[in-house]
């Protein structure tokens, strides 16, 4: 790797992790088209989807950890949420991240678009009179968030997203979690989901150590100031960025098939 190259994937790493610590998701959404797009536009090295994916899914570890770190004192960590929905998850991505090296790289980029357009429909959908739910008054169906927990997980494991992605849209729009909390708690959820995942790619050969490790060092830096611009940040302008950020992705993956 020359230093062109790791000057390159560490502001790819930084500039994801930042985000996902600010809206609460583990930044493959952000860094799967740029690793897979900005190296080989620059005249670098061009990363298969498999290499991506095995990336992403180590990075996304770093990154979900240091972001939970960085929220442990907001109290807006739900841990029935998490228990539910993150052992759930966590089963689901080490299936899908396990399964993932039988399925070819066309495959793995139509499961992400699909994802991506899901995602972005449910950002879109009117979320009113969410964030006036005091934090110790949310409630939850616990045994669908599980379920729906699982199903992701093992898409989110094909792709290696840990898939908070589409996992913050279902806790808005369809468990009915305010904003902050949700950021906060699908961040956690995403590193027990990253586990899976990445023991999944780990244990199928499909990680780049090199790549991996700088990404990994611009995710501790990062994720942490993004957590805390966060949340100072207004609930529908962190709404209003994930949403923009998931249909583009969306947009820029369906373009390409």
């Amino acid at each position: 790797m020359d230093m062109a190259f790791l000057i390159t994937i560490f502001l790819i790493g930084f500039v994801g992790s930042y985000i996902s610590g600010m809206v609460g998701i583990g930044g493959s959404i952000i860094k799967y088209p740029m690793l897979l797009y900005i190296p080989p536009l620059l005249g670098l090295a061009a990363f298969s989807a498999h290499e991506v994916s095995g990336i992403s899914a180590i990075q996304v570890f770093f990154a979900t950890i240091s972001g939970v770190w960085a929220y442990r004192k907001s109290g807006y960590l739900n841990k029935t949420l998490i228990i539910y929905m993150g052992s759930a998850i966590l089963v689901g991505s080490f299936i899908g991240g396990y399964g993932s090296n039988l399925i070819s790289e066309g495959s793995i980029n139509l499961v992400y678009g699909v994802l991506a357009t899901i995602a972005a429909i449910m950002m879109f959908i009117p979320k009113k009179g969410l964030d006036d739910i005091p934090a110790d008054q949310v409630k939850f169906n616990k045994w669908l968030a599980a379920v729906l927990a699982f199903i992701v997980g093992v898409a989110a494991g094909i792709v290696g997203a840990a898939g908070a992605f589409i996992l913050v849209p279902i806790m808005l729009v369809v468990l009915k979690i305010p904003t902050r909390m949700t950021i906060a708690t699908s961040l956690a959820i995403t590193f027990i989901s990253s586990i899976g995942s990445t023991v999944g790619k780990i244990v199928t050969d499909q990680v780049l150590y090199g790549p991996a490790a700088v990404m990994i060092v611009a995710s501790i830096i990062a994720a942490p100031l993004g957590a805390k611009a966060g949340q100072k940040m207004n609930t529908k302008v962190l709404q209003g960025i994930l949403a923009v950020l998931i249909l583009g992705t969306a947009v820029k993956i369906w373009m390409d098939f």
